[in-house]
């Protein structure tokens, strides 16, 4: 599809691609569930929380094919204090968004994307990298299956 298809760290340039994709992702959950707030409404609070979460520990990446916009994923080094836990498990590395555009689906952007970013996460010294999926996506999940993540936890929910 590409005759070059690079992960970079994305830049200031990038926002306006990465808001979209914000709304993007954020609309494709809120039709998967009722407790997604619309795209448009959250993107720039959301675009600067998660810009603001990986300043320390973490990054954003972009795929970029043929100088195209393909899509982000973000993650981050989060610490816990779990009791029940295990030590090397309240370290890790989290994978809080990752997006790629709907023209550029099924060429493996996604798979290349966390890829990389679990290679820069471990390079912190995490020794697990972990992410999050609403039940309801199934192609996320098929994704991260791919990628070789297995179910951790499981959440219930009763409205």
């Amino acid at each position: 599809m590409f005759a070059s298809l690079i992960i970079r760290s994305a830049t200031t340039r990038d926002r306006p691609q990465s808001r979209a994709a914000i709304i993007d992702l954020q609309d494709h959950e809120r039709r998967l569930h009722a407790t997604r707030m619309p795209g448009e409404q959250i993107a720039d609070a959301y675009l600067d929380w998660m810009l603001e979460q990986v300043q320390v520990e973490g990054l954003c990446l972009v795929a970029e094919g043929d100088g195209e916009f393909c899509g982000f994923v973000a993650g981050w080094v989060e610490n816990s204090d779990a009791i029940a836990e295990t030590p090397d498990s309240q370290r890790f590395g989290y994978i809080s968004d990752i997006w790629v555009m709907p023209p550029f689906r099924g060429h493996g952007i996604a798979t290349r994307l966390l890829q990389e970013i679990e290679l820069r996460l471990r390079r912190t010294g995490v020794t697990r990298v972990r992410i999050n999926v609403l039940a309801a996506n199934a192609s996320a999940r098929a994704a991260y299956e791919r990628a070789g993540f297995a179910v951790y936890e499981i959440q219930y929910e009763k409205p």
